[in-house]
């Protein structure tokens, strides 16, 4: 679930969420940011708040795009005024940054940060994505997750009275319903009179087994095309 961490987040671009593990265990906080080459100090010190905020965390993994490539790892050293305040905030922290082999052109630019020895493992490079410089990095999160019982619904369309459904439809005067309204304002019209008679119709279902891990968008077309496009990436 999505991870609020109480502070203005509009200046930086990252996103914060909680991984529910097992009773006695704690709960593990992953975030993924990107900070721009040319960010400003200001931007810059929101991050470190959100970082100073998010390793109060038992457990913390963070990852991304941080724009560092000057930054001696080794000697944790760094030349340029910017990267020596960014070791400063993963000191001051005491994280522990586990990528151990530059991902575009010689630069350690992507990083896998953590706040808990062992946490992270398994770190591997995986080629680029597609024609960017920059590699893929995999690595595994070595905590047990809670099971959560599914409480998603989706619509059951086996059940579904089409019939009907066309019928309400088709009551609705369209072009008076949708007379001289744009187009943000004539959607919002339009699925109204939709999920009207969609409530009388179609019944919903409770996902259970297997499917209730994916999201509700994701049918089993979805799942070929992934599929092929994997393949298609590793011919």
């Amino acid at each position: 679930m999505e991870f609020c961490l109480g502070m203005d987040e509009e200046l930086t671009e990252s996103l914060w969420v909680r991984i529910k593990g097992r009773a006695g265990t704690g709960d593990t906080i992953v975030g993924v940011c990107y900070r721009p080459p040319d960010q400003d100090d200001r931007a810059g010190e929101a991050l470190y708040k959100q970082i100073g905020a998010a390793s109060c965390s038992k457990a913390l993994v963070l990852m991304g795009d941080f724009s560092h490539p000057h930054i001696c790892w080794t000697d944790n050293i760094a030349r340029h005024k910017q990267s020596r305040r960014f070791l400063e905030c993963i000191d001051d922290n005491f994280l522990l940054q586990v990528t151990l082999d530059p991902m575009r052109i010689s630069a350690m630019l992507d990083l896998v940060l953590t706040n808990k020895e062992g946490l992270v493992g398994n770190v591997k490079l995986k080629g680029s994505l597609g024609c960017r410089d920059h590699e893929m990095v995999e690595f595994k999160i070595l905590r047990a997750v809670r099971r959560v019982r599914s409480k998603l619904t989706t619509l059951d369309f086996k059940r579904a009275d089409f019939g009907l459904f066309r019928d309400l439809l088709g009551r609705v005067a369209w072009d008076k319903a949708l007379e001289g309204r744009g187009a943000q304002e004539s959607w919002l019209v339009f699925k109204d009179h939709l999920l009207l008679p969609q409530e009388q119709c179609i019944p919903t279902k409770r996902k259970s087994g297997k499917n209730a891990r994916r999201s509700a968008w994701m049918n089993k077309e979805l799942l070929h095309k992934l599929k092929h496009k994997k393949e298609a990436y590793r011919g």
